[in-house]
């Protein structure tokens, strides 16, 4: 039992195939495939069950599961702590990003590099995606972490920075856990009968997509809440009080205890990559390999 196999084995039960898992860690199926059943030989005992289309840890599989969640996590801290000490990383980090990402991306880590580095200050600003735009036009921050634009001129604007691949993300419809009445499957028009809970800073490609569709439909819904709060819209879908669309990045975790549910809807495939984008500027290359190993790192935990 290796560290590599507890990675792989953690990816495909939070993913919940070996095909999700295997494009998340930039592997063939075969290959993760092969590693569990390597990780089950070795242990001796069957640690997933194996359906058609999703995959899910038997008792013993999600004890395992558990444990390997910590040593990852652990791993990742320790890993993290190191690189932020041995740099001696000095000077600001003013960084933007949406809500949802900050609060799965940022939070665990931002501690570790205070820790560590008394003479780092870091400055983190919450927008909409034009907003931290505007940010970075007026040198108010350095580094953004944004869904890769789709509009032309946000592209051409983006070609003057460096970028990094963090993770793709997409947008999936939840409802709550509890609610028995949720189908698996919809089609765009049953979205809308019932209530609708609202992302107000969902990606500007997904919002595109999904207001192209509903208009060709001639549909139309009033959401009974919306906030650009993914914490926030998480607890409402919990409760029971609506669905929505939330991204995938937020929701794993819920999603797989049963506290979500997703709903494929027919209509609507929405996936874009996330990026770190910075100024060519010398005095950042530490500061930007640093964080950005350190967020792949947590991606992959």
């Amino acid at each position: 039992m290796n560290f590599q196999q507890l990675s792989t084995f953690v990816t495909v039960v939070s993913e919940g195939s070996m095909t999700a898992a295997a494009e998340k860690l930039f592997l063939t199926q075969p290959a993760v495939s092969q590693q569990i059943r390597n990780l089950e030989e070795e242990i001796g005992c069957e640690l997933l069950v194996r359906g058609v289309r999703k995959v899910k840890p038997t008792l013993q599989g999600q004890l395992l599961y558990d444990y390997s969640k910590r040593i990852l996590q652990l791993t990742q801290q320790a890993q993290v702590a190191l690189q932020a000490m041995s740099t001696e990383l000095v000077g600001d980090i003013r960084l933007g990003t949406l809500n949802s990402l900050g609060l799965y991306l940022l939070s665990p880590i931002i501690g570790l590099f205070l820790k560590h580095n008394s003479k780092l200050n870091f400055k983190l600003n919450y927008g909409s995606t034009p907003q931290l735009i505007e940010d970075l036009k007026k040198n108010e921050i350095d580094l953004a972490i944004l869904p890769e634009p789709n509009d032309p001129a946000e592209k051409e604007f983006f070609s003057n920075f460096g970028s990094k691949f963090v993770l793709s993300d997409e947008m999936w419809l939840v409802g709550s856990g509890k609610d028995m009445t949720l189908p698996q499957t919809i089609p765009l028009s049953e979205f809308i009968t019932r209530p609708v809970v609202f992302f107000s800073d969902k990606y500007l490609g997904f919002q595109e997509q999904l207001d192209s569709k509903l208009e060709e439909q001639n549909l139309k819904f009033h959401p009974v809440f919306q906030s650009d709060n993914v914490g926030t819209l998480k607890r409402v879908v919990e409760s029971g009080l609506g669905w929505g669309f939330l991204p995938s990045h937020s929701i794993h975790k819920q999603v797989r205890a049963g506290r979500l549910q997703r709903v494929m809807v027919d209509d609507i495939k929405f996936s874009s990559s996330i990026n770190m984008y910075y100024r060519k500027d010398p005095s950042l290359n530490e500061i930007v390999e640093v964080l950005f190993r350190a967020l792949r790192q947590q991606v992959l935990t």
